[in-house]
């Protein structure tokens, strides 16, 4: 008898005396969660998000859409950025006027290429304010999941207030489970090692999010 069959066994032995649910999954798991914590107006809403994201050591940056451009353009002169990472999908207005060289989001590029990419510009799918997180769901302009994990400097675009939601709940019903879902809580880091925090561990150092209201 193998380790599985005696496990599987036991199982059963521990499941005999029990009387068969015929309800469907759904029925029988009572799942009354809060779908929000508290009452909050959409602009409070937005203001929680931007110090979550503060919080995880994210810079918060705040602009209208006409300002959006330039927003953008001195947030890679600051940086000193030579090179851009931009998804098919981002709006051709978003780096309009900069001297930085775009680089495609090419399905060949190597990691040692990508490496040597000194920003990616992307949107997002959602914003959720309790936790201070982006997702990004792999569209045309957030592009694919390893151009927004290798690259050091993220400016990730989120559009106020449709953007936004207050919850994982109210995320998650925004969002196709089908498609490649990366959930972002600030800049990448760990503190595994003598509880001292390091960034840049497994995605960008620093990620920059831009609230464009109208």
């Amino acid at each position: 008898m193998s380790s599985r069959d005696r496990i599987l066994g036991r199982v059963r032995r521990a499941l005999a005396d029990v009387t068969p649910d015929d309800r469907p999954y759904e029925q029988a798991v009572v799942r009354e969660y809060l779908r929000e914590h508290g009452g909050r107006s959409v602009p409070e809403t937005v203001d929680l998000l931007a110090e979550n994201l503060a919080d995880y050591r994210a810079v918060v940056h705040r602009c209208t859409a006409g300002d959006l451009t330039a927003t953008i353009g001195r947030l890679l002169t600051e940086r000193g950025s030579r090179t851009v990472l931009v998804p098919p999908g981002v709006d051709a207005h978003w780096l309009e006027g900069t001297d930085v060289e775009r680089v495609a989001d090419r399905a060949e590029s190597t990691p040692n290429e990508l490496d040597r990419v000194d920003s990616v510009v992307t949107g997002c799918a959602v914003a959720v304010a309790e936790t201070g997180t982006i997702v990004l769901d792999g569209a045309p302009d957030q592009g694919r999941r390893r151009i927004t994990l290798i690259p050091d400097h993220h400016i990730c675009v989120v559009r106020v207030p449709e953007q936004v939601v207050s919850s994982v709940p109210e995320a998650l019903e925004r969002l196709d489970p089908a498609r490649p879902l990366t959930w972002i809580s600030g800049p990448s880091a760990t503190s595994d090692i003598e509880l001292d925090r390091v960034e840049g561990v497994h995605g960008p150092r620093t990620l920059e999010v831009v609230l464009v209201g109208q």
